[in-house]
């Protein structure tokens, strides 16, 4: 049972690294077309849209992984299956269950490998690529607003009209109101930067609302306590899909302190915890093909098939967020309702083939 295991681990691990590799080379290839348009852009030479596209493949891969992962054993059943050699198995005792704890652990090697890379890497590789193309292309980070970001910070409301990749902030106002949401103060500064556990400001010009008066100060520096950090602008960034489960965690607690809306962050955080173990849910969804149709379909059909059902997986992933957010459903629902459904199907094939 040994060198079956290692025969057909090996095989399967081997086919899911060549589809990952296809796959990344597939999706930087498109990158790089994107990015030849920003070529010339302030000193955005080659060299840097290559940076760009390298740093941006850990993001690739951990889209693609669970893709792989169905196509790699789906061509690896079915060429078992054209050789004949999951009759050969099947006749030895070994039944699509014991086919099915092998191919998982497989599922569990690559699941692990998701999560790493989801939440180690991709981050701030991401995060990396997106400064170095800002800065390189002379730009700033975009905003949702003509009067750039708006952030709530306790009982104040922080305007901030650009910022730069190095968290540098420009043009801040701050708008700070008692707790009956009286206007107390507003103050300017020309720029901010975090140093030692608090903003400092340059260029800072406060004015002051007193009952019957208002006052203006003006001083070179001042320094700003505040809960926005560097690491929670990192959302202006990095898609919350992109960013790590703890990055996620710290700015709903933001959030949620300043009693805004969590949704879009929680649904995120709850397909980072997710979305991993597609890599499993797709090793069962692929298991019934090795032994449908055994000799009728070839590798390139196996392939189309997985791609397929793939994009199918990515595309219902992503109409459940949005149906999400429109209806208010809960984001753990909204997360795992497409890998349900999955790996329903996948045991439903796998019951009937057993049955046969």
């Amino acid at each position: 049972m040994k060198i079956i295991s290692r025969y057909l681990l090996k095989d399967v691990i081997v086919n899911v690294l060549l589809i990952t590799l296809a796959l990344i080379a597939m999706f930087s290839f498109f990158n790089l077309i994107q990015e030849l348009e920003s070529l010339g852009k302030g000193n955005y030479g080659i060299g840097k849209v290559l940076l760009f596209v390298l740093l941006s493949a850990p993001g690739h891969i951990y889209d693609v992984m669970p893709v792989a992962v169905l196509i790699g054993c789906m061509v690896s059943l079915g060429q078992f299956a054209r050789n004949s050699e999951l009759v050969v198995l099947r006749v030895s005792g070994v039944s699509v269950l014991n086919i099915a704890i092998l191919l998982l652990k497989v599922g569990l090697v690559f699941t692990i490998v998701t999560f790493l890379v989801g939440e180690l890497i991709t981050p701030f590789s991401e995060k990396a690529a997106r400064r170095m193309r800002i800065k390189a292309t002379d730009s700033v980070i975009a905003q949702d607003f003509r009067s750039g970001l708006w952030v709530k910070d306790g009982n104040s409301f922080v305007n901030v009209e650009d910022v730069l990749p190095d968290a540098t902030l420009l043009n801040i106002h701050i708008y700070e109101f008692d707790k009956k949401f009286k206007l107390q103060t507003i103050s300017n500064a020309k720029n901010g930067q975090f140093e030692n556990d608090a903003w400092h400001l340059n260029s800072v010009s406060e004015t002051y609302f007193d009952k019957d008066t208002t006052r203006t100060e003006q001083s070179a520096s001042a320094e700003w306590h505040s809960l926005i950090r560097p690491e929670l602008l990192n959302v202006l960034l990095v898609l919350p899909e992109r960013m790590s489960a703890w990055n996620l965690y710290s700015y709903i607690n933001h959030l949620s302190l300043n009693k805004q809306k969590t949704t879009r962050y929680e649904v995120a955080i709850w397909g980072k915890l997710i979305y991993p173990l597609a890599c499993l849910v797709m090793v069962i969804l692929a298991l019934p093909f090795g032994f449908i149709q055994q000799r009728g379909t070839g590798a390139s059909g196996k392939i189309l098939v997985g791609i397929m059902l793939g994009v199918a997986y990515q595309i219902l992933n992503r109409v459940f967020v949005h149906l999400g957010l429109l209806n208010d459903w809960s984001p753990l629902f909204s997360a795992i309702t497409p890998t349900i459904l999955f790996l329903m199907a996948g045991l439903t094939m796998l019951y009937y083939v057993e049955r046969r």
